[in-house]
């Protein structure tokens, strides 16, 4: 007799837990004005479901506790930096590895070591710190999504992708002299955590190499774009998402990695590299900003539990309970007509924001309203990846961003079924109450990065 269960079941055992703090809407009220409207800047013990980021914020294993006790802290040439080496080398493929503090830290010496002033770098979607460092060195971030990713109902399996042929016309119309890498984020978080095909990979990388153009992956959710390969994409259904991994990183000449994501750990990252002129640069500038290659800002416990979590990720029955989660969610929020992009993603529910609010103007912020309300109703923090993170210029001018999104990213390993049953209530809570939500206005803001200092107030 088969039996196909319909419930989710996690498949770990909880052996420690952490108490949550509940609140009443009034001390959240007070909360959120302390906090200049930002949920970046609430005390933790003031949030009950915390969705901020999944960047991590998950819970490790019991195989990687272990190992971090038995790290090496050695400052050069530790026993768990040659740990870590090794899974990231028998994963990716690549020659260099070169480990950080965190991917936003490989993104910066990625960036200072390849681009130049004026020249353009084109992503599927930039997320913010990627960004920011395009610009900072000088760059522009130029962002080649297919159509159907700025379509949130649209349900194409890959909106992660590419568009292939317009960045076909940017390499012929700027040539390689004002292209210094092509980038491509899988999954691609600023669009709505959706995944990129293996053809599609395939396809930016046979552009990249026709012009001779390194490609570079941000690949710090590689293992559930993996896992969207193995169940949507043709013909790859028998392979496993280890296997389909090595696939994906071929293709590529390098990747930046936070694995406070997809390795599992709640610090740490690592550039990776095959060129060898290009990693001594790289290693020069690592040794300067992050510390001895070794090491490279991180302890050696931080290098042991990434080593563990970069297999853990690739398991198939945490793969399978991780998108299904997301799905759970999406699931019970599309059957009760709330707006959000489909099909889910792989770590986050990204709610449309602009379709539930077109009472309010995008330069209102109507993704970092909603983001707000979830908070003052039920103690749920999310984040808005709309105008305020996206609608600055350079210049500092405005600009509504291309989507107004609340991302819901769920931790790894950290919530349970009734908790999201909860989120759930919340959501619908607020999207029946949406008419009475106002707009807000930024008070005080920084140049770059703007969403994380920002002071904001209710219009």
């Amino acid at each position: 007799m088969t039996f196909t269960p319909r419930t989710i079941i996690e498949p770990f055992r909880i052996r420690s837990v952490e108490p949550i703090r509940f609140t009443t809407e009034a001390q959240r009220s007070a909360a959120l004005t302390a906090a200049g409207h930002n949920p970046f800047q609430l005390r933790s013990d003031d949030v009950l479901i915390d969705l901020l980021t999944d960047s991590g914020t998950g819970a490790m294993s019991a195989k990687q506790w272990a190992g971090m006790l038995a790290s090496d802290e050695s400052y050069a040439g530790a026993r768990s930096f040659y740990r870590f080496e090794s899974a990231v080398r028998d994963i990716t493929g690549f020659r260099h590895v070169l480990p950080t503090h965190q991917g936003r830290a490989a993104e910066h010496i990625l960036m200072s070591a390849m681009v130049k002033p004026g020249q353009i770098v084109p992503n599927n979607t930039h997320f913010d710190t990627t960004r920011a460092h395009v610009e900072h060195a000088g760059g522009e971030a130029r962002d080649l999504p297919i159509a159907e990713a700025r379509q949130p109902r649209a349900l194409h399996p890959f909106k992660g992708n590419m568009d292939v042929e317009a960045l076909e016309r940017l390499v012929s119309a700027e040539g390689r002299e004002r292209i210094p890498l092509i980038m491509l984020t899988v999954t691609n978080n600023s669009g709505g955590g959706q995944p990129v095909s293996l053809e599609n990979v395939r396809a930016v990388s046979a552009v990249a190499r026709r012009a001779g153009i390194p490609f570079i992956l941000d690949a710090c959710r590689f293992a559930e774009n993996a896992w969207f390969i193995h169940t949507r994409e043709p013909d790859h259904e028998s392979r496993t998402p280890r296997d389909i991994a090595r696939l994906v990183f071929e293709c590529a000449d390098g990747c930046t990695m936070s694995a406070k994501k997809d390795g599992m750990a709640n610090i740490g990252g690592f550039l990776a590299l095959n060129d060898d002129a290009l990693a001594a640069r790289c290693r020069t500038l690592e040794i300067l900003t992050e510390g001895f290659p070794t090491y490279g800002g991180m302890a050696g416990y931080d290098l042991e539990a990434i080593a563990q979590g970069l297999w853990e990720a690739l398991d198939p029955d945490y793969l399978r309970y991780r998108v299904r989660s997301i799905a759970y969610l999406g699931d019970k929020l599309t059957e009760a007509g709330v707006p959000l992009v489909l099909p889910t993603g792989g770590h986050a529910v990204y709610l449309d924001a602009a379709a539930m609010l077109p009472h309010i103007p995008a330069l209102e912020y109507p993704a970092w309203s909603f983001n707000n309300a979830l908070y003052l109703t039920g103690g749920v923090r999310g984040v808005e990846i709309g105008s305020v993170m996206f609608g600055r210029r350079p210049d500092g001018s405005e600009q509504p961003a291309a989507m107004e999104l609340v991302r819901l990213a769920f931790p790894r390993r950290v919530y349970t079924q009734s908790h999201v049953d909860y989120l759930a209530e919340v959501i619908l809570h607020v999207h029946a109450e949406r008419a009475q939500l106002r707009g807000y206005r930024i008070v005080e803001e920084q140049p770059a990065l703007r969403h994380f200092t920002a002071r904001l107030e209710p219009r």
